[in-house]
């Protein structure tokens, strides 16, 4: 199998964020690899162990991401992919998405692993806009994923209640949905993201370390991609030049800090004044009533 594990570096979550003059300034920040994202890889790699095949560590970014390259390379990945963005896309997703399936495709992997969502921006959209842009079926939020053959999942059809789609390989599924769980299977190649409890992530070894150093990092520039537009079967042969399916859909207007926080109050008097006072307080200055 040929698994490909869509990367983002984000800040360390114990890192203090500063935004001075509207932006972040992030001159002594730590860096890691998205916390979501580490299942993915950690997934992507138990797969490669258990069918054989090849893991390919994919980021978009400046030069600092990789070193999150490194980190995935040192944990398992047999190679590793920056997309140099030249910092043009910011935070736009659209466009992040749209280079990542043009590196992707002529990759033709069996399947594609993501995190469930990055965070430092909270968004969860670009694995799903890679998969639909690639013309893949995808599941997202899974807990647990399994490779199965086609005989397997036809034993399983009838208790899913799912439509008969032909392929030689499937992915099981079982998928977080808000307190439950549901269980799919989508035929390969497909893209799955991953919620947190999908595994437990492995850290790098040493010898690992020293393995990262000769596995293969290459860089990507725009102007080497060849992006496609949408999946549609007429599209999908169509290749068109970089900045005219590139050009971002968000723009960022400002970045404020969150307000300093307030001095507690100590309400006085009895029960019945404090009960009316806090309420008041709700509905005057917390605006909640």
């Amino acid at each position: 199998m040929k698994i490909v594990v869509l990367l983002k570096q984000t800040f360390d979550t114990e890192e203090k964020i500063i935004v001075t003059a509207g932006s972040v300034d992030d001159s002594a920040a730590k860096f890691i690899i998205n916390p979501y994202d580490e299942y993915a890889l950690e997934e992507a790699i138990r797969l490669r162990d258990q069918h054989g095949g090849q893991v390919i560590a994919v980021t978009c970014g400046p030069e600092r991401t990789q070193d999150a390259l490194r980190t995935a390379l040192a944990v398992g990945a047999d190679e590793a992919i920056r997309l140099d963005d030249d910092g043009s896309f910011g935070d736009d997703g659209y466009a992040a998405a749209a280079a990542l399936a043009a590196l992707v495709k002529p990759l033709e992997p069996d399947l594609v692993l993501a995190g469930l969502f990055a965070v430092d921006s909270g968004a969860g959209s670009v694995a799903l806009q890679v998969a639909e842009r690639l013309g893949l079926p995808h599941a997202s939020a899974a807990i647990k994923v399994s490779v199965i053959a086609a005989a397997e999942r036809a034993g399983l059809r009838a208790a899913l209640n799912e439509v008969d789609i032909e392929a030689g390989r499937y992915a099981l599924v079982e998928r977080d949905v808000e307190g439950d769980t549901e269980t799919v299977t989508i035929p390969l190649p497909a893209l799955i993201t991953a919620q947190q409890g999908l595994n437990e992530p492995r850290y790098p070894s040493l010898p690992g370390i020293m393995k990262a150093k000769r596995k293969p990092l290459r860089t990507v520039s725009l102007s080497e991609l060849a992006v496609n537009g949408p999946s549609t079967d007429a599209a999908a042969a169509a290749s068109l030049s970089p900045a005219s399916d590139l050009s971002t859909r968000t723009v960022r207007t400002r970045l404020s800090a969150p307000p300093p926080r307030a001095a507690g109050k100590k309400l006085a008097g009895a029960p019945a004044e404090q009960a009316s006072a806090l309420t008041e307080l709700l509905r005057t200055e917390a605006k909640l009533l």
